[in-house]
């Protein structure tokens, strides 16, 4: 493992990009590494437990509410394109739908009732979450179950080493501010694409996912579900936006008045956080504790699609240009 210190630079300091934070996740998401057995076996536990507790919630007035949502934004693909784009599919309703709003309705429904993995350290955490946004990306391009294990296994290596590391509800931060990070890491590693566009889809995720904690204190409403599926949402959308060359705020962990440091108890202390070295992924997903005693033992090898098959190959991109846009054609669009 690798230790990264992070700490707060006046707004006069220039920090090179391949020492910021957001830069190091993004060459995690970006290294090319075999995921091991073991953690292939994990994730697809995950997929089955993520489906099984979003059909438990399917009824439920939040669940429902995203779905009618999601509904209203129908994936139809467009012959003229040269990029094949599928849609995403959404529990509970026949039909695809843009993937952005399949994350979104999707996510709500995994976390409506609280029953998913969980892992607690500096900050609290539901990894589970990020499978919601990577797997409706996968679906909608077409992706390989090899590609999908990758970004899932990424997502959570991501969120659980920032998890480790950076304490948001001190700072009165609602957690969905590592998810949002994470869950954009997975997504690019299961599209393939490099360092310098994840690292900007990173940095507009945690921008736009910065939010106060008070969703899980006082009178609880129905927004704690739409909380972590609102992250995932705005994944999917900075992911695309990065790949059309887009830029976010920058440095984003290490700046005087950035989204994790510019809170208002004051810049975040100096902390380390791990990142794994190149060409390893650990079995992290495995330490992920379950809150209930579901048994996760009907998994099936090899594929988590719902006919069987590996899907059709992955749509991988090549280097960015010098605005940091990849050649990989944008998620949320067909042409």
């Amino acid at each position: 493992m690798k230790l990264h210190e992070v700490r707060v630079h006046s707004s006069g300091d220039v920090l090179p990009r391949q020492e910021q934070l957001a830069w190091r996740l993004a060459e995690v998401a970006a290294d090319p590494v075999e995921v091991t057995s073991d953690v292939t076996e994990m994730v697809i536990n995950r997929v089955i437990d993520n489906a099984a507790v979003a059909a438990a919630s399917l009824t439920r007035d939040s669940a429902v509410a995203a779905r009618g949502q999601a509904e209203a934004h129908a994936f139809h693909a467009r012959p003229e394109s040269s990029a094949i784009r599928h849609g995403s599919t959404v529990f509970g309703i026949e039909s695809r739908f843009s993937p952005e709003w399949a994350a979104w309705a999707n996510g709500v429904a995994v976390r409506e009732l609280d029953f998913h993995d969980t892992f607690l350290a500096a900050e609290y955490s539901h990894p589970g979450d990020n499978i919601p946004p990577i797997l409706a990306v996968a679906q909608h391009v077409g992706s390989t179950g090899d590609a999908l294990v990758r970004g899932i296994a990424t997502g959570y290596e991501v969120q659980i080493d920032l998890v480790k590391a950076i304490s948001l509800h001190a700072h009165k931060i609602d957690h969905v501010a590592h998810l949002g990070p994470s869950a954009a890491a997975g997504i690019g590693a299961l599209l393939g694409l490099p360092t310098s566009t994840v690292f900007q889809a990173i940095g507009q995720a945690l921008h736009t996912t910065t939010a106060t904690r008070q969703s899980r204190k006082g009178e609880i409403s129905s927004w704690k579900a739409y909380a972590p599926a609102l992250a995932g949402k705005v994944a999917v959308e900075a992911v695309d936006r990065a790949m059309r060359g887009q830029t976010s705020p920058t440095p984003i962990y290490e700046g005087r008045t950035a989204s994790s440091p510019g809170c208002s108890t004051g810049p975040l202390p100096a902390t380390r956080c791990r990142s794994p070295k190149r060409g390893r992924r650990s079995a992290r997903s495995s330490t992920a504790t379950r809150r209930s005693t579901r048994p996760s033992t009907r998994r099936r090898r090899g594929s988590i699609w719902p006919d069987g098959s590996a899907g059709p190959g992955p749509t991988c991109a090549t280097r960015p240009t010098s605005g940091g846009s990849s050649s990989t054609p944008p998620i949320t669009r067909t042409s």
